[in-house]
């Protein structure tokens, strides 16, 4: 009789991670995902109009504990319905050089930097593209973490959209007033017209107050805001767009 000579099958065993290895597969994934959905955002806003921005939410909720009414004033429209004295208003008074650069102005980092060294009036060095990162995709403040995933997103956004789409969504998305958001909003608060008829010198009146626009006025304005309205508007005709 002929023996059937059998395999001994050693079944595996499930390999069993360490307690770093479990550690260092979750921050992995983690980023992995991050990375996908992050990347898909910004790829749907490149075609798709901002609804909505985590400021407005931010501000909403900060009327509401001060007992004031909620609002929040906001309409998309086309850069191509926005006055092109708006979009060279807020490059003179916001980003000089935004049309050349790739995100980030390090010479007006560097700048900035001196300044509130010196001990003067604290200066930001964010470029258009950052301001734009930072209000459609994070919240406001100065952390480390936030600086990075805003450095992130103006990367992407960089890659991904272009400097007219950038333009587009951060005219359509900045805080222009108390609860008063993009071009369209601030034009009709401001001024009771249409984003695409704005003159020069009310363009650079909304470009003025937009270091604070909650404290300040686009219209009717102090005599700080109205020297800004006045040299900010002698710059808009040296600005060329090529987007």
């Amino acid at each position: 009789m002929v023996k059937k000579s059998t395999q001994n099958k050693t079944a595996k065993k499930p390999v069993k991670r360490t307690a770093g290895q479990k550690i260092l597969r979750f921050f992995w994934l983690t980023f992995l995902w991050f990375n996908i959905i992050s990347f898909l955002l910004v790829l749907l806003f490149k075609f798709v109009p901002v609804p909505f921005t985590p400021l407005m939410g931010i501000r909403a909720m900060e009327h509401k504990k001060e007992g004031k009414e909620m609002t929040c004033s906001h309409e998309w429209v086309p850069i191509e319905e926005i006055s092109l004295n708006l979009q060279k208003a807020v490059i003179a008074s916001e980003d000089g050089r935004f049309l050349e650069h790739w995100g980030f102005d390090f010479e007006a980092m560097q700048k900035a930097y001196k300044s509130n060294q010196k001990g003067k009036k604290i200066k930001g060095g964010s470029t258009i593209s950052q301001q734009t990162a930072k209000n459609v995709f994070l919240w406001q403040g100065r952390s480390y973490v936030r600086k990075a995933l805003e450095a992130y997103y103006t990367v992407l956004i960089e890659l991904v959209w272009g400097k007219k789409r950038i333009m587009e969504v951060y005219l359509n998305s900045i805080e222009m007033g108390d609860g008063v958001y993009g071009a369209e909003a601030a034009a009709k608060h401001w001024f009771r017209k249409d984003a695409a008829n704005l003159t020069r010198y009310e363009a650079a009146g909304i470009a003025a107050i937009l270091p604070n626009p909650r404290k300040y006025k686009a219209s009717n304005s102090s005599s700080y805001i109205n020297r800004r309205k006045a040299k900010i508007s002698r710059y808009i005709p040296m600005i060329k767009l090529d987007y």
